[in-house]
């Protein structure tokens, strides 16, 4: 028996459908080590940056199956995706199955292919190879790269600016491009200026109802009595066809889709954020329908090429085909894959949700017309004035499109056609009317996220698979908000980017970022060391971050205006960054407590209930405002995080489930209960002894118990009305369980 082992179940299923009886396939399910989380000292720096790797939690299961599968095996072949994190994974499963040696067996062997069809993988078969150990070391860099940049900058965020608030190699520059267009809209000065359109109709020489057309001033005047003068000498003589310029242009296709072409164009035409263009291309490649959806080439195979060729001669016509060449923009590309394509160009369409078939067309459509004949469009340009008068020209534009070309196959990218009238030059024209329209300049638009991973790939910061998690996270961290489809910067957002800018602006730059993108590259290629590669890097960055300890804290967002005082002590006041965004603070705050809303409404300081902190002793109760109403707590905070709760309200919120941590760890009288909270990310239930007892689940429990693990049930969907509330029991699944 052989034994191949994927990353994916539903991949598992797919290839398993290609191979005899002679092959049994599993799934790791992804990762199954990793470096421990927000844990520095899960990488020994002194032995040279070796990273200290554990099993992921809930994987024992699955390396207990795939070992007991391996003893019986003769042949281990390792197809996770062909790229550096699939090498890492490989790497990873060969280590659990040889206990840690650095030398496989002999009997465990890796192979690549860039679709999911029976062709390509009978074709890996024949050509298995060794565990590229160059792709695994560029994979570790870049894991361990981020974990100390990211270690040691949040740390120093925590203490300079808030708790709880992080920093990335790569996610740091993203957030400083989004601030710095914020920045760039603020300063921006709008300029007035007027649009002038004359209303002219043609075809009078034969007294005919000919179309009144709608001819635009080549001058954009900014002062009014400009726009009154080209206003009044335009009532005046007799209106002509000037000029007549017809352009024949040529509109060559696009290249076949990339990663970040295929979520720009996804974003653009389906308003798919880049996460779900990745989500939904994965269960494609998974299904067997298109190639690898994580490329930066543009490069086509030979096969495919010439399916293409056939597919467009008889769908469309010989003179539709051209073979085309692209040439891949990013240098790191590896040429031996290929652009993302379907499988099988014959099939027009595949999937199985609404969304999979809408994302497969989209590439279909792409990937024909990338081989195509360029369209032929005439542009023509029409100019119209007084004879004899120092009014600027007034023009209008049309276009005829004289073949479709490529733009058959893409009609999305046609373009619509402004056909206009047959005119002729020096023909007369009758004004009927003459109009200004005032107009600003716009400020440049905010980044949309298709448009943030098109400046990412511009900058070289980043790679294509990561675009998507980059902008989740800076979400995620509360850094930007999405309105509308548009990137805006919080101002806990701007806070941090702007102490990165001030403290480390070399790290966060684009050529630190870029360069070191290259550095991974070098270390995938085998020309560059791993140890160097971080030490090179850590130790300046180490030394830096240690000299900035000193600093003050950056919550001080400067002062506020000189009209605005303190409610108690009417001194000045500083704009400050607080958990809910920015307030104004008292600037002899600690001796003063005064405080007002960004908008100057003031803010009522802790009232004191009277009563002293049960937990400290120390401290008084208060009533504090939170984000989710008020609450009270010990004055001693942060020291001291007793929170009283509201005995009516926790009584109003119980679910009436006992808590299965307190039930079994405390004596009776004590023991918690599930009662319904509400928090960052909405509604969740946790033990009623929190912060004692941190137990939560994401949804009501029901009171019943998992008849697999004995954890909490809770309430599922319509056609899964309860599920285990342990992620890692397979009853969290229940729909996936195999039925007897």
């Amino acid at each position: 028996m052989k034994l191949l082992i994927v990353e994916s179940p539903s991949k598992a299923k797919t290839i398993e459908k290609y191979l005899g009886k002679d092959y049994r396939v599993v799934a790791s399910v992804g990762h199954i080590r990793d470096l421990p989380k927000s844990n520095k000292n899960a990488i020994d720096i002194e032995a040279g940056f070796v990273p200290r790797y554990e099993i992921v939690k809930g994987k024992e299961k699955v390396i207990s199956e795939v070992r007991s599968l391996a003893k019986k095996a003769d042949e281990i072949l390792l197809a996770t995706d062909p790229d550096r994190e699939g090498e890492a994974i490989a790497w990873h499963i060969a280590q659990v199955l040889t206990n840690n040696k650095q030398s496989a067996t002999n009997n465990i062997k890796r192979i690549t292919y860039h679709e999911i069809t029976k062709e390509a993988v009978e074709e890996a078969l024949e050509h298995p190879r060794e565990i590229d150990m160059n792709l695994k070391e560029a994979q570790e860099a870049r894991r361990v790269l981020d974990r100390l940049v990211g270690y040691d900058l949040s740390g120093l965020i925590w203490k300079k600016v808030r708790y709880g608030l992080s920093a990335g190699r790569v996610q740091s520059p993203a957030l400083r491009i989004i601030v710095e267009r914020e920045r760039e809209i603020r300063a921006f000065q709008p300029v007035k200026f007027w649009v002038i359109n004359a209303y002219l109709r043609s075809d009078l020489k034969n007294n005919s109802q000919g179309p009144t057309l709608i001819f635009e001033c080549s001058e954009k005047p900014e002062k009014k009595e400009e726009v009154e003068k080209i206003l009044e000498e335009g009532k005046k003589g007799s209106w002509s066809i000037k000029d007549i310029k017809e352009t024949k242009i040529s509109r060559s296709p696009r290249a076949p889709f990339t990663t970040s072409t295929l979520q720009q164009t996804a974003s653009s035409r389906l308003g798919f954020a880049p996460s779900r263009t990745m989500r939904v291309a994965q269960k494609l490649y998974e299904a067997g329908h298109i190639t690898y959806m994580r490329t930066d080439s543009t490069n086509l195979g030979k096969q495919a090429l010439a399916d293409i060729e056939d597919v467009v001669k008889n769908k469309f016509g010989a003179n539709y085909y051209s073979l085309q060449t692209y040439k891949t923009k990013s240098k790191n590309a590896q040429e031996a894959h290929e652009a993302i394509r379907p499988t099988h160009i014959k099939t027009e369409s595949a999937g199985m949700a609404d969304e999979q078939k809408k994302l497969y067309q989209l590439i279909w459509r792409r990937t024909l017309a990338c081989q195509m004949s360029p369209a032929e469009i005439l542009r023509t340009r029409v100019t119209a004035n007084i004879d004899d008068s120092s009014l600027p020209d007034f023009s209008l534009n049309g276009s005829r499109i004289l073949f479709d070309g490529w733009t058959k196959a893409d009609p999305f990218s046609q373009g619509e056609e402004t056909i206009l009238p047959e005119l002729k030059v020096r023909e007369e024209l009758e004004l009927k009317d003459i109009q200004a329209q005032a107009k600003e300049t716009q400020p440049p638009a905010r980044y949309s996220e298709a448009g943030l991973v098109k400046e990412l790939e511009k900058r070289g910061i980043g790679r294509p698979s990561t675009y998507a998690s980059i902008i989740g996270t800076l979400e995620d961290r509360g850094y930007v908000d999405k309105i509308d489809r548009a990137l805006h910067p919080t101002d806990t957002g701007e806070v941090v980017s702007g102490f990165l800018e001030d403290n480390f602006m070399s790290y966060i730059s684009d050529s630190f970022t870029a360069e070191m993108e290259n550095k991974l590259d070098d270390i995938a290629s085998g020309t560059r060391s791993y140890k160097k590669t971080l030490t090179d890097f850590y130790t300046p960055f180490l030394k830096e971050v240690k000299a900035k300890e000193k600093i003050e804290k950056a919550t001080n967002l400067g002062k506020a205006p000189d009209d605005v005082k303190c409610p108690i002590c009417d001194a000045g006041m500083i704009i400050k960054l607080g958990k809910s965004g920015r307030f104004l603070s008292c600037e002899r705050f600690p001796e003063c407590n005064g405080a007002r809303t960004i908008d100057g409404k003031e803010l009522e300081p802790p009232k004191d209930t009277g009563e002293i902190c049960p937990k400290c002793g120390k401290g008084n109760l208060v009533t504090r405002e939170g984000k989710f109403g008020l609450f009270v707590a010990c004055s001693r905070y942060p020291k001291c995080k007793f929170i009283k709760k509201d005995p009516e309200l926790e009584k109003a919120n119980s679910t009436g489930v006992d808590c299965p941590v307190c039930k079994k760890s405390l004596p009776a009288g004590r023991q918690g209960y599930m009662v319904e909270r509400r928090g960052r990310f909405g509604v969740f239930y946790s033990c009623s002894n929190y912060p004692d007892c941190k137990y939560a689940i994401k949804a009501k429990p029901t009171g019943n118990l998992c008849s697999l693990c004995g954890s909490l049930m809770m309430e599922g969907t319509k056609t899964i009305p309860e599920r285990c509330s342990d992620k890692s029991c397979p009853n969290h699944n229940p729909h996936k369980l195999k039925t007897a």
